[in-house]
């Protein structure tokens, strides 16, 4: 891959960092129960960086190696000209793939402008079916507006859009199969995720609720011949073929199949923070180096190649223990 300076992003173990997740806002329309709190507090809007800030940061990732990027949030479409980002991001000359994680919320109004700014992929999260239930689990949601927004994206043009499921035993895991058939009668892969154990929730029990992708695997082979995959998108999920069907099923499970020995990716919080790990307090403060010396990317990229010495070799989850990670899954990016 051709870089302007030669560098490289490779941590103390020998991986090499190819792919950056950035937050662009903590903010989001939906209160999901395992992601946040019901009453949050949301940082001021001083502390979030610029669209400009997020672009500097994004070229000299992807002037150092990285050639995939995915904008997260909160939900990164309630954040003001998003497609002025996208369009601004996409035309970077060596990044492969510029992808995006929504609730699906606002698709329906933007899926063809980020079509048209040069948008990739979009990850959309759907854990239930069943209007109530999407109601409850996301305590603000409506489900129906969150079925028109997929459809639009795949009228507008995205290939082979990925539904993401949280499943949480005695929640919603009676769905797991429902799931998949709404997937495969729509062509979508769809990844079940195992949650993640990151800010202190009070409105349910992580350790009662949990269920390991294995036992997901075993319910949907129930009605799927499933085989592995040695695909790799990139990111932290494993993938199975269904016999006969053209999706595929992700599994992502940062409790039961822990991914660190491959991991290829940071992530930048909406406050510039550069976290070197999901499951760790590892970072460094971006937006203080971009804010002192503005518009200077030589100053960031030496901060960011210099921060690879802190990613640690892995993370350490337990889902009967409390979190050690006290930041919630909004602030630190989907």
């Amino acid at each position: 891959m051709g870089n302007s300076d030669g560098s490289v992003l490779v941590d103390r173990f020998g991986r090499h960092v190819t792919y950056l997740r950035i937050s662009v806002t903590d903010r989001c329309d939906f209160r999901c129960v395992y992601c946040m709190a019901e009453e949050m507090t949301f940082v001021p809007r001083k502390e979030i960086l610029t669209l400009e800030e997020i672009a500097l940061v994004c070229r000299a990732f992807v002037e150092l190696g990285v050639n995939k990027i995915r904008l997260t949030g909160g939900e990164p479409l309630i954040r003001g000209n998003i497609q002025s980002l996208v369009s601004n991001l996409s035309q970077l000359p060596d990044l492969k793939e510029l992808s995006l994680t929504s609730n699906g919320s606002q698709l329906s109004q933007l899926a063809t402008p980020l079509f048209q700014a040069g948008l990739n992929r979009i990850n959309i999260s759907l854990d239930t079916l069943k209007p109530e239930k999407f109601k409850e689990i996301t305590r603000t949601g409506n489900l129906d507006k969150v079925l028109k927004g997929i459809e639009a994206a795949k009228n507008v043009g995205f290939n082979k859009l990925k539904l993401n499921s949280v499943i949480l035993k005695g929640r919603n895991d009676d769905e797991i199969l429902d799931l998949a058939e709404f997937a495969v009668k729509n062509g979508h892969d769809l990844t079940f995720i195992e949650e993640m154990p990151v800010g202190f929730i009070d409105e349910h029990e992580r350790d009662k609720c949990f269920i390991s992708s294995e036992e997901i695997r075993e319910r949907l082979s129930s009605l799927y011949e499933l085989s592995a995959s040695s695909e790799n998108s990139g990111g932290p999920a494993r993938y199975y073929y269904a016999k006969g069907e053209n999706i595929r099923f992700g599994f992502i499970s940062p409790h039961s199949d822990n991914f660190c020995s491959s991991c290829n990716r940071v992530r930048v919080t909406a406050e510039g923070q550069l976290l070197l790990c999901l499951g760790n307090e590892h970072s460094i403060d971006l937006k203080s180096i971009v804010r002192r010396h503005p518009g200077d990317i030589k100053v960031l990229k030496k901060a960011i190649i210099e921060a690879m010495s802190l990613k640690p070799e892995r993370h350490y989850f337990n889902h009967e223990e409390e979190p050690k990670i006290v930041r919630f899954m909004n602030a630190t990016g989907g």
